[in-house]
């Protein structure tokens, strides 16, 4: 697993379409939404060379028109897991010992195939699926998972190239083996990359995957699954499974050749798991590797220097694309008394003039939640705000999930600043407001840091070098990204390596080498070439 004399094309970050009118990729991916609104796809369990369907079913539909079906997936019971880990080890063999080249060479033409001729199918999926606009559709399902897999081939080799120290009479060598035994990848339903990347990044490494994506996102999954058999990851190397996830998740972590959990989900899930491995480590085989990435409750924080329309426009892209969903959405904010009145007033403007709707619309810039569960939370904790005499909402706060979960953008501003909703991980399009005192910059930081659990991402707008200075300072620990007058969501794959601590994750760093590295497993191969043939050192006289 060395790097020999290879090298691979160097990854670039791929460019984002724009879906302009009358544009090409406009129409491609508008005929494509057209045809799969109508296909009726049918989702089998794929466990080595088999698509197995077992008959017991759940539909799929668009979150946006809840009573229209596009299709079907199976469900497994506890057959099937132990049947995809035997698969799985099966497959270990041979897969571990394919030259990293041809793991590499797979995992680019699946990057060429998103690129090319299953963009317009991916983001069409995703749309309908998960309910993303076009312009989220496209930098998540194709430009994200595209960078994933050509960034990953680079970090891979600069890992396999990465060797020690040798002299004339030693030759040293780092061998990066995959992991003994399987990983288990958990995927999210929000980014169609991430649920690609978390069982693909294990696999570039050389290891065997059983994988559950979301029941949310199985429409798009679906398209991966498509994308990674035709790139030639071979049988059994990815195993796909759906169902109840206690189950899958139990029956995974009683096998003794469990070797790594992959997750992103949702904190009080990923320390079950934990636990679970933790009751479980004495069957296993080796120490398994815990990788994480889970909830968020991200801040923006306005200094008095700050520029009004940035902070506006950070606060409403930040907290409202994607209708919140994502794990880095601002979902709290501390806005200062002396810039509130007109952030205030670009805030409600701009929640005014945003269309809510279908994605297949392109003029729609919010769309529908992901379930009903979500819903009814995110209306619960609105109809709380409206009766609280510590919060305000000044914009949105009507819902409405007759044809859709559709859910107003909306603000809330508290005098608490410790008020539910500045604490609590909702997932929606909800965001809440604190004014504070100029003077009571440092103070706030200090609020900023110690309000929440989690520490993903968080943001700081300032036009003052000494204030931004500080708050990075303050807030080292609050965040895993943290920006500079910019939202705190949109990681690139080989620029803002991911990944947060405290209660939101592991902070392994997807998209970058950080990350890969958790699914090798080094040997240290000593070679000496004239061997001593006496125990007796020179000092022994």
């Amino acid at each position: 697993m060395l790097k020999g004399f290879f090298h691979v094309p160097k990854a670039v970050n791929e460019p984002v379409k724009s879906y302009a009118p009358n544009s090409p990729e406009k129409a491609a991916v508008q005929a494509a939404y057209t045809t799969l609104w109508n296909s009726q796809i049918d989702v089998p369990l794929y466990i080595g060379n088999e698509e197995i369907r077992t008959g017991n079913t759940r539909t799929i539909s668009a979150p946006h028109d809840h009573k229209h079906i596009v299709g079907t997936y199976h469900l497994a019971e506890k057959q099937h897991i132990e049947k995809a880990i035997a698969n799985a080890l099966e497959s270990r063999t041979a897969w571990a010992n394919m030259a990293w080249e041809q793991r590499a060479a797979i995992f680019l033409k699946a990057a060429e195939l998103i690129a090319g001729p299953y963009r317009a199918r991916i983001n069409a999926a995703t749309m309908i699926g998960q309910s993303k606009n076009i312009h989220q559709a496209e930098i998540d399902a194709s430009c994200e998972l595209i960078d994933f897999l050509r960034y990953n081939v680079e970090f891979m080799t600069q890992i396999y190239g990465d060797q020690p120290k040798s002299d004339s009479t030693t030759w040293n060598r780092l061998e990066y083996r995959p992991l003994e035994g399987f990983v288990y990848a958990i995927t999210p339903f929000n980014f169609t990359a991430i649920a690609a990347n978390l069982p693909a990044s294990a696999a570039m490494m050389g290891n065997v995957v059983v994988w559950k994506p979301s029941d949310s996102q199985v429409f798009s999954a679906k398209i991966i699954i498509d994308v990674f058999k035709e790139a030639g990851v071979p049988d059994g190397v990815i195993n796909v499974v759906f169902g109840d996830a206690l189950m899958i998740t139990d029956t995974v972590l009683a096998s003794r050749d469990f070797a790594g959990v992959h997750f992103t989900g949702s904190t009080h899930v990923f320390k079950d798991i934990w636990a679970k491995i933790g009751a479980n480590i004495h069957h296993y085989k080796t120490y398994p590797r815990i990788v994480g990435e889970t909830g968020g409750k991200d801040f923006i924080i306005a200094h008095p220097s700050a520029n009004v329309k940035q902070v506006a426009t950070g606060i409403t892209r930040g907290a409202f694309e994607f209708q919140g969903q994502k794990c880095s959405a601002a979902s709290r904010a501390y806005v200062p008394q002396s810039l509130w009145p007109a952030v205030k007033e670009q805030l409600i403007a701009d929640v005014k003039s945003m269309k809510m709707g279908s994605p297949e619309d392109f003029g729609n810039f919010i769309t529908a939640v992901i379930h009903e569960g979500s819903f009814d939370k995110l209306a619960g904790f609105i109809d709380q705000a409206k009766k609280d005499a510590d919060a305000e909402i000044i914009a949105g706060g009507n819902y409405d999930k007759s044809v859709g979960y559709f859910i107003e953008p909306t603000i809330i501003v508290t005098t608490n600043p410790k008020y539910t909703t500045m604490e609590t991980e909702l997932f929606g399009p909800v965001i809440t407001i604190y004014v504070y005192e100029d003077a009571k910059w440092e103070e706030t930081l200090e609020l900023v840091d110690t309000t929440s659990e989690y520490a993903l991402t968080g943001a700081v707008f300032s036009q003052d070098r000494y204030a931004i200075e500080v708050a990075t300072t303050k807030l080292q620990n609050a965040a895993g990204n943290f920006y500079i007058n910019d939202k705190p969501t949109g990681a690139v794959v080989g620029m803002q390596p991911f990944g947060g601590a405290r209660a939101s994750g592991t902070n392994d760093k997807a998209g970058s080498a950080l990350n890969l590295l958790r699914w090798a497993s080094p040997r240290t191969i000593k070679e000496t070439f004239v061997t001593p043939e006496d125990y007796r050192y020179p000092f022994l006289g």
